[in-house]
């Protein structure tokens, strides 16, 4: 059959097929016969080929990365045949890529429930897990990895990664340990016993586990980084710079350490190398908020004032009760002559720190200068008390809640007004595991989606559902353009109590308006009306969201992707990366 395209084959197969199948039709002679043959043809091993080829279709999706038409074809599969475990398995696997790892997570338990020997679906579960900071359940999955099968180091490396997030150094030392030993020539695991130690602020044994680790690779980027925070720690700027540029020579994208290496240059006297690593940092990320503040400061050093305030403008649009950003524009200000927005910015530093003299002293000259001499005399004279105050050991009292809330602001120290930030942040761990993949970039509003966009169809009338019950409730509606409101919407739903987009529309009305439990209470009325609408998972999960409860609303939103509303794949991405 050389040179048959395979649409030809397909043909000729299938011909073959009904020759065959019509020529024992006609060989038997008992109806009986034919009506158990033609039985047999609609029994369930027909339907296999179809399943077997959606499954083929959902894997070759995957592979290309296809991760949506992926779980379009393998969710078809599970609702024909949930007892097969592969097609949970490779739904989990595109989910996970989706970020949705909640979702993914499920699907992997399922999986686990038809097949529980795939050592593969505890690293999956394990890596969904991770990402979601459940560290404890992802240590039990990679044990019953390890217990599958004991010869793969990552399994190892997971496990012990996650013991050392669960503060567990004394096992997770263990684990390194016996990967050491076992595989010597792996980088990873040298590292790790390097940030142990230093967790345990011994520096020396740290760095000597970090020299071992360039011995087995001089090209692994974290050994580069740990080496140069180890050199910052010790005030070691140039051997600290010259680490950091090797870091970056092999991952030029690494924002934290650009954002590192301008603190050392900035300490041997590299303004100009320090600027351009900022401008860089932020050419990577824009928002990142060391990299503002500190440019910021530099900024303001080399005399660049206004563009020095447009740095701290941004720190403030993030963080409006930053205190040290709040003190420093207020000083920026000053120098360009906004006596008024320095006031402004002085008078909420010296709110946190009523003893904060310097910021007293700047703003009794801002006053001065705008000929406010009251208000200036006022600073000036608390200024004198508060010096006599303490040099005499009076200090004014405050009630026990005053102190506690200033013994937490006072970690913030507004004379370090002018220091520049190191970034301290442990880099994100470089897991080991097969489901890397790429996540959903597209930006996205965190929004609900409008009342009126149902997706929904019904037969019967061939019309919108929405047109529809809007015709049949003619007089409840407004049509002229006007937006419906809760009441308009609420006598919809006394006429006809059985229409789930009703309960949808007003739960998006509720949830606007910030009334997340009487929203969430008619999305749930909704999906049990019809369970298979994706837009009252979506607005569902974000009003859990939204009122704090993160993990349903994660579940919602998964499985509003499922279902085919692909951009909630992109809100979870961004919830999941969002501290609040």
């Amino acid at each position: 059959m050389t040179g048959v395209r395979s649409n030809d084959v397909g043909k000729i197969l299938r011909q073959q097929f009904m020759d065959l199948f019509f020529s024992i039709i006609r060989s038997i002679k008992s109806r009986a016969a034919i009506a158990v043959l033609l039985w047999l043809v609609n029994m369930p091993c027909f339907p296999q080929f179809n399943t077997d080829r959606l499954t083929a279709s959902g894997r070759i999706a995957l592979y290309y990365e296809d991760y949506v038409l992926s779980i379009q074809y393998l969710s078809q599969v599970i609702m024909l045949k949930p007892h097969l475990y592969e097609p949970w398995q490779l739904r989990a696997a595109a989910k996970y890529y989706l970020d949705d790892f909640s979702g993914a997570e499920q699907d992997a338990t399922e999986a686990m429930k038809l097949n529980p020997y795939i050592p593969n679906l505890y690293d999956l579960r394990g890596i969904c897990r991770i990402r979601q900071k459940n560290y404890a359940e992802a240590i039990d999955d990679y044990t019953n990895a390890i217990r599958l099968d004991p010869t793969s180091r990552n399994f190892w490396f997971n496990r012990a990664v996650c013991r050392m997030e669960n503060k567990d150094y004394d096992n997770a030392e263990a684990d390194l340990d016996s990967i050491v030993k076992r595989w010597s020539t792996f980088p990873e695991p040298y590292n790790a016993m390097a940030e142990i130690y230093l967790v345990k602020k011994d520096t020396v044994t740290a760095a000597e586990w970090l020299e071992k680790s360039l011995k087995v690779d001089q090209y692994n980027v974290s050994t580069w980084s740990m080496r140069a925070n180890i050199a910052m720690a010790r005030k070691e700027w140039q051997l600290a710079d010259s680490m950091l540029t090797r870091a970056i020579q092999l991952k030029p994208r690494s924002v934290a350490n650009y954002v590192n290496r301008a603190l050392a240059r900035c300490n041997i006297n590299n303004l100009r190398g320090a600027m351009a690593d900022y401008d860089i940092a932020l050419d990577i990320d824009p928002d990142n908020f060391l990299a503002h503040y500190n440019r910021g400061l530099l900024r303001q050093q080399v005399g660049d004032d206004n563009r020095a305030i447009d740095d701290f403008n941004y720190v403030l649009r993030f963080e409006p009760g930053n205190v040290m950003a709040l003190f420093n524009r207020g000083v920026l200000l000053d120098q360009t002559g906004d006596l008024h927005g320095a006031i402004r910015d002085y008078s909420k530093v010296i709110e946190e720190f009523p003893n904060f003299w310097n910021g007293l002293s700047r703003r009794a000259s801002c006053y001065r200068r705008l000929g406010m001499t009251a208000k200036a005399e006022k600073d000036e004279f608390r200024i004198l008390k508060a010096q006599m105050d303490k040099h005499i050991g009076v200090q004014p009292r405050w009630t026990k809640h005053k102190l506690q809330e200033m013994r937490k602001k006072g970690d913030i120290d507004p004379e370090k007004y002018q220091q520049l930030v190191v970034d301290d942040q442990t880099p994100e761990r470089e897991y080991q595991s097969e489901y890397r993949g790429k996540v959903q970039n597209r930006k996205v509003a965190i929004d609900f989606l409008p009342e009126q966009q149902i997706t929904g169809f019904d037969p019967e009338s061939g019309t919108s559902m929405l047109q529809n019950y809007a015709e049949v409730t003619a007089g409840n509606v407004p049509k002229a353009g006007k937006k419906m409101t809760l009441s308009d919407i609420t006598a919809m739903i006394e006429k006809t109590p059985e229409k789930a987009e009703l309960y949808y529309m007003r739960g998006t009305v509720l949830a606007r308006q910030g009334d997340y439990d009487d929203a969430v209470a008619d999305f749930t009325k909704a999906l049990e009306l019809d369970d298979r609408m994706p837009e009252a998972y979506f607005n569902r999960g974000l009003a859990y969201a939204f009122s704090g409860k993160k993990k349903e609303g994660l579940r919602d939103l998964s499985k509003a992707g499922e279902l085919g509303l692909y951009s909630a794949y992109s809100v979870m991405k961004k919830l999941n990366s969002e501290k609040k």
